[in-house]
């Protein structure tokens, strides 16, 4: 079994959180779902805990940070073209959510993210990179964009 991401999130109102994520083309698991939690999957080893504030603070002794108002995670998904970065980012802004709360990032032909706020403030970081340039990692265009500098 491959190794597996859940990404556990506090939420206001779930119903209006589960609408959202398929709006996005996440798909409800019922297996693991109620009317406390609901697991929107998103591939085959991503998935979304979405949980609602009283049952999320079972898991935790710290306090639920507001998302709104202060950082707690930036969450980078990737996406197979830079055009389904942007229907990703639209898709988030028909549905509740708000587009472009990040600057852009547009390394021309290298790589492309927007991003997006849930409606609980969570921000989501869809992105694109070249699969040449992700292979050779960002070092060597941070050093000639260096060299050329000096």
């Amino acid at each position: 079994m491959p190794q597996m991401i859940f990404v556990n999130l506090p939420v206001e109102d779930l119903e209006r959180s589960k609408a959202f994520y398929a709006a996005l083309g996440f798909r409800n698991e019922p297996k693991f779902s109620n009317d406390a939690a609901a697991m929107m999957v998103l591939s085959d080893t991503i998935s979304v805990m979405l949980l609602t504030k009283p049952f999320y603070s079972t898991f935790t002794r710290k306090p639920i940070a507001d998302a709104h108002n202060s950082s707690e995670v930036l969450l980078c998904i990737s996406c197979n073209s830079p055009a389904e970065v942007d229907r990703l980012t639209e898709a988030a802004g028909s549905n509740g959510g708000t587009p472009d709360v990040s600057p852009k990032q547009d390394c021309g032909e290298l790589m492309y993210g927007r991003s997006f706020e849930d409606p609980d403030g969570h921000i989501w970081e869809p992105m694109w990179m070249d699969a040449k340039f992700a292979e050779r990692g960002a070092h060597p265009v941070e050093e000639a964009a260096q060299a050329t500098a000096a």
